[in-house]
């Protein structure tokens, strides 16, 4: 809703200099108005992905992110700020209220929670999907359900200095698959191992956005049809063709949609954080109550969106349908322990 003080903005001179560029125009501006995009993952890239696509305009932004805002996020989570840090206020949460106080004609659906083969639906009816994820599994799983249901979505990455994304439209491009048909092997960097600089996420997020506005109005021949990567330090860039869908793919060659399916599902190790998170589904909690029970046993703390308890070296996050992140270990057992002793099995 519009503050009752301010005088609502007229979207012709929101927009104007948008519609001025000969490839959206008016008609092009029309379709991003008309246009459902979801937002797996609300954290660097995802965020700035968001306010780069409510500010272009884009009618309704569907936002999941299991997560929440951390003193640690501000330094590249341009949608967030230190109030939502101290609340640990859930990023989708946060995402939502802050998009409503720079443009509240765009309607944003905020959904604090882990995207799973079983929540999956949350993305039906949108026209495009940008990735926001920090794994691979997530990502498969995206790939499994645009190419099921023919939804165009891009796939982004930033760790270190290097940041890389790719367009995946079913049936006219490559799939995820083609290019990795497992999750890359051994260890890798993450943000916690190498850190990740603010200005490779904007870059990042502003190519996927881009090419997001190619799609939703219907610029089909100026949609990058390559994996892009960029160092923004070293200054090296390259490219790997992904302009033809490959007949051996697993995925969008074969039509076996494993992910879609949720085999092998593993737990997830937390990216930037010392931390397991642990998929309870539908367990609804009530926070007042277990608030009374915790505090004998540690610092606890809560609002409507999550609940914090600190026990010892652990801290337990806890949402309301019952997932819950444990920081202070990587052990699935350690924080599976954690769980049943202080929130029952």
């Amino acid at each position: 809703m519009q503050p009752s003080h301010a005088m609502p903005i007229d979207p012709n001179e929101r927009y104007s200099r948008q519609v001025l560029f000969p490839a959206i125009g008016a008609d092009g501006q029309a379709r991003l108005r008309a246009a459902r995009v979801a937002i797996a993952g609300c954290g660097a890239t995802g965020s700035a992905a968001a306010s780069l696509l409510a500010r272009a305009g884009v009618g309704t932004l569907v936002i999941l992110d299991r997560d929440y805002v951390e003193p640690s996020n501000l330094q590249r989570q341009s949608l967030f700020d230190e109030s939502d840090a101290a609340e640990s206020l859930p990023k989708a949460i946060a995402a939502q209220r802050k998009i409503r106080s720079f443009n509240a004609d765009v309607k944003v659906e905020a959904h604090a929670t882990d995207l799973t083969p079983a929540n999956i639906s949350l993305l039906e009816g949108c026209d495009l999907i940008l990735d926001g994820t920090d794994n691979f599994e997530t990502r498969f799983l995206l790939n499994d359900f645009s190419v099921s249901y023919a939804i165009p979505w891009i796939y982004t990455a930033a760790v270190g200095s290097y940041g890389a994304t790719m367009n995946i439209i079913p049936e006219k491009s490559a799939c995820l698959a083609c290019l990795f048909p497992e999750s890359p092997a051994g260890a890798h960097e993450t943000c916690e191992t190498a850190g990740v600089l603010g200005s490779v996420v904007n870059l990042v997020a502003s190519m996927a956005v881009t090419e997001a506005i190619k799609v939703l109005v219907q610029a089909e021949t100026s949609v990058r049809r390559t994996l892009l990567g960029w160092d923004l330090w070293t200054n090296h860039r390259s490219e790997v063709a992904a302009d033809k869908p490959r007949s051996e793919c697993r995925c969008c060659g074969q039509r076996d949609f494993v992910h879609l399916r949720g085999e092998q599902r593993a737990r997830i190790t937390m990216c930037g954080r010392n931390s397991v998170q642990i998929h309870e589904r539908e367990r609804p909690m009530d926070f007042a109550a277990l608030d009374r029970s915790l505090r004998p046993h540690g610092k606890v703390r809560h609002t409507d969106f999550v609940l914090k308890f600190w026990r010892e070296d652990y801290e337990i996050t806890l949402f309301p349908d019952g997932r819950a992140i444990i920081k202070g270990t990587t052990d699935p057992a350690v924080a599976r322990s954690l769980y049943a002793r202080f929130l029952g099995a």
